[in-house]
């Protein structure tokens, strides 16, 4: 992920102007990455987690998953696009625009490629904290495994790393705000 920073905080406004080049543009404190696209695991792993995500929620209809590209505004110099992100019903209705989501999902999924690793770890984690984002997954889809950092006291605490070379057993994906959401690890890998 290119660092294109510069002396001047660039807005949503300026990130909007830009023309479109097929790579994703994003902000956070106002400095500009840009991320060319994903590689084909990095594809297959999100696509395996949206529909995972997407039929549990048609089955529970307690909000809905979104996949890149979609503009997640927090501030005018913060806009991010999660790989996934998931939206309960009544933050969808606060916080959903035609154009944007304005404010901090609910869940974000974020699939680590070379190029975004460090930004994902570092300054994005820093962020959803801030945000309060209740829940952030760190898929690597290279090691096969899964962060889950939950909100607690005001920062992002891993509570849960899994792995698909568990042992014996499969380790599942879950999450307390889908609550019956069992996604078995090799199901995403391959």
């Amino acid at each position: 992920m290119e660092n294109t920073s510069s002396p001047v905080r660039l807005t949503y406004a300026d990130l909007c102007r830009l023309p479109d080049d097929g790579m994703r543009h994003e902000l956070i404190d106002g400095e500009h990455y840009v991320t060319p696209a994903p590689r084909p695991k990095h594809q297959r792993v999100s696509g395996r987690l949206h529909l995972r995500l997407g039929t549990f929620l048609e089955n529970h209809p307690l909000g809905r998953v979104y996949y890149a590209p979609l503009d997640v505004v927090l501030t005018d110099f913060d806009c991010v696009e999660p790989d996934l992100l998931y939206v309960s019903r009544e933050r969808e209705r606060r916080q959903m625009t035609e154009k944007y989501l304005e404010g901090a999902p609910d869940l974000v999924v974020e699939i680590l490629s070379p190029s975004t690793k460090q930004v994902d770890q570092g300054v994005k984690h820093r962020l959803y904290e801030r945000f309060l984002v209740k829940e952030y997954w760190i898929v690597d889809p290279e090691k096969e495994t899964v962060k889950v950092y939950r909100q607690e006291d005001d920062r992002l605490q891993l509570c849960e790393e899994l792995s698909r070379q568990g042992g014996m057993s499969v380790s599942v994906l879950t999450t307390p705000l889908l609550p019956g959401l069992a996604i078995p690890l090799d199901k995403i890998f391959d």
